[in-house]
């Protein structure tokens, strides 16, 4: 048995954004310090610590297979990428049963300014099954979430349209978890064409 799979969290990067307001560019090809920005989101992620590392891919998945170096990761296909989030977060947790894994840490493709320091916080306050933790900024919930396996029946019934997770961590916010992340990261995302600025 390998540490890959004894690692009781594994990371859930959501890339298969087709970048509708973007003019169709796929979030996952936008290129951020010469590579595909889903290359840059998962060397955070592998620099915070996260060993398993599930993309789940959409928009254009064969061209993001292609051009990006995405060694070890679990690529998941989302056929249904086009509903939203909510689809991701399904394929994604789906991808994930069976493993043994007992909390998915959650993070988006789109938001470059969110580094390792903020996953490795989040991923850090991981207890068991029963976690939820979620970065804040300023004290506002933020990316990534760490989402335990007791919450994910849970949050597939009710992971709808680009909510993901949102409905269901609202419901329970009492028992969420808020890492203050704010002096380390920012939560912007890569929406529109002005956002564009914010790749290097």
């Amino acid at each position: 048995m390998t540490d890959q799979n004894q690692a009781p969290v594994a990371a859930l990067l959501l890339a298969a954004g087709g970048g509708r307001r973007l003019g169709g560019r796929p979030k996952a090809l936008l290129e951020h310090r010469g590579r595909p920005l889903v290359e840059h989101a998962v060397a955070v992620l592998r620099a915070a610590g996260c060993t398993r590392v599930h993309v789940v891919l959409g928009a254009r998945a064969d061209a993001v297979r292609d051009r990006a170096e995405l060694p070890g990761c679990v690529l998941v296909d989302n056929a249904e990428w086009e509903r939203g989030m909510g689809s991701s977060l399904r394929a994604g947790l789906d991808s994930l049963a069976g493993t043994g894994v007992r909390a998915a840490l959650v993070s988006l493709v789109d938001q470059p300014g969110i580094g390792p320091e903020a996953v490795a916080r989040v991923l850090a306050a991981y207890t068991d099954e029963s976690s939820l933790v979620s970065a804040a900024y300023d004290g506002v919930r933020g990316h990534p979430v760490l989402l335990g396996a007791g919450h994910w029946a849970g949050i597939t019934a009710t992971a709808t349209g680009d909510r993901g997770a949102r409905a269901y961590v609202k419901e329970h916010a009492a028992a969420v978890r808020l890492v203050e992340c704010g002096d380390v990261a920012r939560p912007y995302d890569i929406d529109t064409a002005a956002d564009l600025s914010h790749l290097e």
